[in-house]
């Protein structure tokens, strides 16, 4: 078995579509079948020629998407209906993931064996806990998540276990996993 150890870009076309409140971009099943993980993806390229790093999500169904936040709309002078030329290459260095509050909170109140766990883990890791805290909208779910993170990690849990990572995992966009095709 051959280690892939050249960075290839994979460049395509695609269009933005709105899906809840957020805009999103699919990858072309072309594509998104030559990243190295059916799951998140960390990547750097650029849409319309406007640099960005970010993770992509897995779709539930093989593929990923991207979120196209206001900034990088702004930048890459993108619509929802303009069809944005991309293009991506997979990085090994994880951008840092934005730890929710409630999060955020408990790891700062955990005792330090719990804070040294969470700065000695990659932030792949990282945002594996993070992902899995915010798929849901229940809040007593989300508590009972948090919870469990502290206690997972008090006892040496570098990653959350037992869900599906391939799953598309944004409670606002997704349903039984899969991301909620556009109306």
């Amino acid at each position: 078995m051959r280690q892939h150890t050249d960075v290839s870009t994979i460049r395509f076309d695609a269009t933005p579509c709105t899906i809840d409140k957020s805009t999103i971009l699919r990858l072309p099943e072309k594509a998104s079948r030559k990243l190295p993980s059916r799951g998140q993806v960390a990547v750097k390229g650029t849409i319309n020629g406007h640099r960005f790093q970010t993770v992509l999500e897995p779709d539930g169904n093989f593929g990923h998407w991207l979120r196209i936040d206001r900034k990088l709309q702004k930048a890459a002078a993108l619509s929802a209906d303009d069809t944005a030329t991309i293009a991506i290459e997979f990085v090994k260095d994880w951008p840092e993931p934005n730890v929710p509050q409630d999060l955020q909170g408990a790891l700062a109140a955990a005792p330090q064996k719990i804070q040294g766990l969470w700065k000695a883990i990659t932030p792949m890791a990282r945002w594996e806990w993070v992902r899995w805290v915010n798929a849901t909208q229940d809040p007593d779910t989300r508590k009972r998540r948090v919870a469990v993170s502290i206690s997972k990690m008090k006892s040496g849990k570098r990653r959350p276990c037992c869900f599906n990572l391939a799953a598309c995992t944004d409670p606002n966009l997704s349903r039984n996993g899969r991301l909620i095709e556009p109306a």
